[in-house]
C-alpha cells in the first residue's frame, strides 16, 4: 500500500507544479500588452525534505525574464519619452501558448497516473475485504 500512496503523492506534487506553471503562463498572456512587463518563468525542483516522498516536485522561485524589452514607437502613449518610445513587454505569445499546452499535457499525464493509482488502491482494498 505504501508504493501506491507514494505514487499518489508524487503525481499530486506534479499536478500542483503544473498548475502553478499554468498560472504563470496565463498571467504572462494576460500582460502581453502591458508596457514594461517582464515574462515570468518558474523552475521545478525535486522534493528532498525530511518526511516527504522522494521523486516529487515543487516549483522553485519565480524568475523574471531579463531579456531586453522591445522599444515601441508611439508618441501619443502616456509612457512615451521625449523621442516617442516606451518599453514594451517581452512576452512572446507563441512561446506562452506552447508552454501552456506543454503544462496542460503534463498536468493531464499526472492526473491519469493519479487516477490509475487510485483505482489500483480501490481494487486492492476490495480484494482485502473478501
Amino acid at each position: 500500500m505504501g508504493d501506491l500512496s507514494d505514487s499518489l503523492a508524487i503525481s499530486s506534487s506534479g499536478l500542483r507544479a503544473q498548475a502553478q506553471r499554468l498560472r504563470h503562463t496565463a498571467e504572462n498572456i494576460a500582460n502581453a500588452d502591458t508596457p514594461g512587463y517582464r515574462r515570468k518563468t518558474v523552475a521545478f525542483e525535486e522534493v528532498a525534505g525530511a518526511g516527504e516522498t522522494v521523486g516529487g516536485v515543487r516549483t522553485g522561485r519565480v524568475q523574471l525574464d531579463r531579456s531586453d524589452l522591445p522599444r515601441v514607437f508611439d508618441p501619443q502613449h502616456p509612457l512615451a519619452d521625449e523621442s516617442g518610445h516606451y518599453d514594451g513587454s517581452n512576452v512572446d505569445l507563441v512561446v506562452e501558448i506552447a508552454d501552456s499546452r506543454e503544462a496542460q499535457r503534463s498536468y493531464e499525464a499526472n492526473l491519469k497516473i493519479f487516477d490509475q493509482a487510485r483505482q489500483m488502491s480501490a481494487g486492492l482494498l476490495e480484494l482485502l475485504r473478501r
